[in-house]
């Protein structure tokens, strides 16, 4: 389930970019009693805004918090407007419409939000107070950034002076897809210091696939693992890998083993995300 969020997160990804950016969105203040997120980062951006109590379903994929998991459920993958308006929601939180979804439920009067997936911070703030907006919790936003912000910025300014940067890859699934610098994801490596491995060969996409062969060439200083969940990799299986017992991040210890929802999603947890790799890197 997990590998099919990544794949479909990627070709959202890549449709954002082809139209221009992201996609459009209703963000009027309504009265808002029953919340549908098909959207595991905005539903975490929900909780964090206080409204949990008023999410009454969400994706299969949304688990955090822990009450998210128990709410109604519904398939984001085969998402229709029947199947959400089958909870009779006031509001409805959407990152991608596969066909008519937004503007069915529009004429059913239900009051929907379609985001794409940010390509930088500044558009996660915008999400955030876009949701807060809606939701009638300006100041709440307001301050969630704040946060944010201010925690970003105590890992930015802790990490160490270095004389060269620490070169990384950071792994999707098993089949090596990867980010570069160009991507909401691999701006915050940026940020840390460190240098992408696969900038030199993106393809135009910002998710390029990379062969053994170059990343055995590469020699990163550290992989990074955001396939832990859905495909079950870790520091063993890497090293089992033909080739991969001989780089230098697997000999020595450098294989970082990421929550692949915490690296995925762009709600408050960036924080833990940008704070775990700082602290596998740096210390």
């Amino acid at each position: 389930m997990l590998r099919r969020w990544v794949v479909l997160w990627i070709a959202v990804v890549l449709a954002a970019v082809a139209c221009g950016g992201d996609g459009d969105r209703t963000a009027a203040p309504i009265e808002v009693e029953r919340i549908v997120s098909a959207s595991p980062s905005h539903t975490e951006i929900l909780y964090a805004l206080g409204v949990g109590d008023l999410v009454i379903a969400t994706d299969l994929t949304s688990n955090f918090p822990a009450a998210a998991a128990e709410t109604g459920k519904f398939d984001a993958f085969n998402v229709s407007v029947e199947a959400v308006a089958a909870f009779e929601p006031d509001l409805v939180i959407l990152f991608y419409d596969p066909g008519d979804v937004v503007e069915g439920l529009e004429a059913l009067g239900i009051t929907t939000l379609l985001f794409s997936p940010p390509a930088t911070l500044d558009d996660v703030f915008d999400q955030i107070r876009d949701l807060g907006e809606a939701v009638h919790r300006p100041d709440e936003a307001a301050a969630l950034i704040d946060q944010m912000q201010g925690d970003l910025a105590a890992v930015i300014e802790s990490i160490p002076e270095t004389d060269e940067a620490p070169t990384y890859y950071h792994e999707l699934d098993p089949s090596m897809y990867t980010v570069t610098s160009d991507t909401f994801v691999g701006g915050l490596f940026a940020s840390l210091g460190l240098e992408n491995i696969a900038d030199v060969v993106d393809d135009g996409t910002g998710f390029p696939q990379l062969s053994s062969e170059y990343l055995l060439q590469a020699n990163p200083n550290f992989i990074f693992l955001a396939d832990t969940k859905c495909c079950g990799e870790s520091e063993d299986t890497v090293a089992e890998r033909p080739g991969w017992d001989t780089l230098d991040a697997v000999s020595e210890g450098r294989v970082v083993e990421l929550d692949d929802d915490v690296a995925q999603r762009w709600g408050p947890r960036i924080v833990d995300l940008v704070a775990a790799v700082a602290g596998a890197v740096y210390g």
